[in-house]
């Protein structure tokens, strides 16, 4: 009968050690998440100039349809370093499409900030004046699509999805009407990196307080 008993306690006892060992290694998991856990990158455009579309030049400079631009990727976070996928760019007015651009993958460490330059290929003359408002001014229409992963401590998160964009408004000169950048805003899926994993850390927590 003792026996029994011993082996009784004893299988308690194993249970109890092991369900408070899930325990403290979900709060802890939890507290490394939420001082780890990684923003998404912030986006912006810097430079934007059409020479077709600058009155100063001369008319046959004013042949040239390409799309100049440098776009700035910024990681703001001070322990997480940001692997990127091939980054498309896209351009439109009037919901038309007028050039794409794709910047090769690359690697950004923590709190480092990448400039990104780019020609797209020439657009036709029609495209060009359809872009023209009433006013001699042009507005086109930039996005920008691509997957990160973050790099935490010596592991790397699974591919989230960005997806930004802003108009840009460019002046007489061809160049954009704001001197400062322009962010490009739109939702990403940072929100979602940031959400998963703590709930499945409360519902270990919960699995716990109901076993015992």
């Amino acid at each position: 009968m003792d026996i029994d008993q011993d082996t009784d306690r004893g299988g308690r006892s194993c249970c109890s050690c092991c369900l408070s060992f899930i325990f403290t290694a979900g709060l802890t998991s939890l507290f490394l998440w939420l001082s780890l856990r990684p923003d998404k990158p912030k986006c912006s455009i810097e430079y934007f100039y059409v020479p077709a579309l600058n009155k100063t030049l001369d008319a046959h400079s004013r042949l040239n349809t390409t799309l100049n631009f440098m776009v700035r990727l910024a990681n703001p976070n001070r322990d997480q370093g940001i692997y990127y996928d091939d980054v498309h760019l896209s351009f439109s007015n009037t919901n038309s499409s007028v050039a794409n651009y794709t910047v090769p993958r690359f690697y950004q460490g923590h709190k480092k900030k990448a400039k990104k330059w780019g020609r797209t290929l020439p657009m036709n003359n029609q495209t060009v004046s359809r872009a023209v408002l009433s006013n001699g001014s042009a507005v086109f229409r930039m996005d920008l699509k691509t997957q990160v992963r973050f790099k935490i401590l010596f592991w790397k998160t699974k591919r989230y999805g960005i997806e930004v964009g802003a108009d840009v408004e460019v002046n007489g000169d061809g160049v954009k009407a704001h001197k400062k950048g322009i962010k490009m805003k739109k939702s990403d899926s940072s929100a979602r990196l940031r959400s998963y994993y703590p709930i499945c850390v409360l519902m270990n927590l919960l699995v716990f307080f109901a076993i015992r």
